[in-house]
């Protein structure tokens, strides 16, 4: 088969043996697989990330050395099974699935796994188990957004909304994206969003956001007082700091951008009594904040990180009933030929947000 190869912190198509399906496992063919930003820093930065998922508790490894094929966010079709598949979806069904091979002894993410390949070739090999059927006539580069918006409505899930509040999304990459879409999927709202690209802050705005903030001109937390709270609301007052006069709507912050500083900024912007963060954008540094702040503030901070079986698959089926919207976040397709040159295009917040790649096969 055809792959896209990363050894030595380079992209080269290759031609590589078929995989071949175990036991309960699936042979499909790639129909169409997103480059997801985790790719850029597995690239770039690959023995920072493995150690830091390693310290994070996640069993994640691989030896790069050896050459792996990228691509997590994928749409196949199945093309044969194992031995003792129970074949409950016939061959040419079209499919997606969690990127996870889970026995008693191991665990292998495809994709990131040199026994695994993912969605940069041809063919893959998925666990039976987690296939699940593209509803309808839903398109294939569509249905494979269902892995990065899957993270978008766990984050929103971590935040636990009731309702009431008005969410600000700090960064419009393709995380940030989907969590406004997820935000919006749900009725939240009015929802604030703050990116320095133009391009990022169009998308967000045609994506669902009701206030998009250049943040080099405007502060996203002065934007939400604006649309959250009375007008003789203070945040900086005695009186917001101890929750009286006045209220705001609640206050809920998803940082997005995963670079050092951005949790503090999130601390030190937020208002008090009325503020929640869901750390969302995955920093490969250290990174230094003040407890102090949030402590005065009363702030609750959440991690978010993947989602579950159940929000995978109701973000798939959104996608099929019109729930969810998101075919705008894709905005070019390549062959494995053009999966380098894509990778640089992604460096630049102008250029590109999603980019799919797609097999003639």
């Amino acid at each position: 088969m055809k792959a896209v190869v990363m050894q030595d912190a380079a992209l080269k198509v290759e031609d590589l043996a078929d995989p071949e399906p175990g036991p309960g496992e699936a042979l499909v063919k790639t129909l169409a697989c997103g480059i997801c930003g985790s790719d850029l820093h597995m690239l770039h930065q690959c023995d920072d990330v493995l150690s830091g998922f390693q310290r994070g508790g996640m069993p994640l490894d691989f030896d790069a050395s050896a050459g792996i094929v990228f691509g997590h966010e994928y749409c196949a079709e199945i093309l044969d099974y194992g031995a003792a598949a129970q074949k409950k979806l016939k061959p040419g069904t079209r499919v997606c699935s969690i990127p996870y091979i889970i026995s008693d002894r191991n665990f292998e993410h495809v994709g990131y796994s040199n026994h695994y390949p993912g969605g940069y070739g041809e063919k893959m090999i998925l666990p039976e188990q987690l296939l699940i059927p593209v509803p309808g006539d839903l398109p294939s580069d569509i249905a494979a957004l269902t892995e990065p918006l899957a993270v978008g409505a766990h984050a929103v899930a971590r935040a636990g909304l009731a309702g009431d509040e008005v969410p600000v999304v700090i960064g419009c990459g393709p995380i940030g994206l989907a969590v406004i879409i997820a935000l919006k999927a749900s009725g939240a709202g009015p929802v604030v969003a703050s990116d320095f690209s133009p391009l990022r802050r169009r998308m967000a705005e045609k994506l669902g956001a009701d206030v998009v903030v250049d943040p080099a001109k405007h502060s996203p937390y002065q934007s939400w007082v604006e649309v959250a709270a009375p007008p003789d609301y203070d945040p900086q007052g005695g009186l917001a700091l101890f929750g009286l006069g006045p209220q705001p709507r609640p206050c809920v912050v998803f940082e997005c951008v995963g670079v050092p500083g951005m949790i503090q900024q999130a601390i030190a912007g937020g208002p008090p009594k009325f503020t929640r963060v869901v750390v969302v954008g995955v920093c490969m540094q250290s990174d230094v904040i003040e407890p102090i702040v949030g402590m005065g503030k009363e702030m609750n901070i959440h991690w978010a990180f993947g989602y579950t079986s159940e929000e995978f698959a109701d973000t798939l089926h959104g996608l099929a009933d019109g729930r969810i919207e998101a075919g705008a976040l894709i905005t070019s397709s390549v062959g494995p030929e053009g999966v380098a040159d894509a990778f640089e295009a992604l460096g630049d917040p102008e250029s590109e947000v999603k980019v799919m790649i797609e097999f003639n096969n």
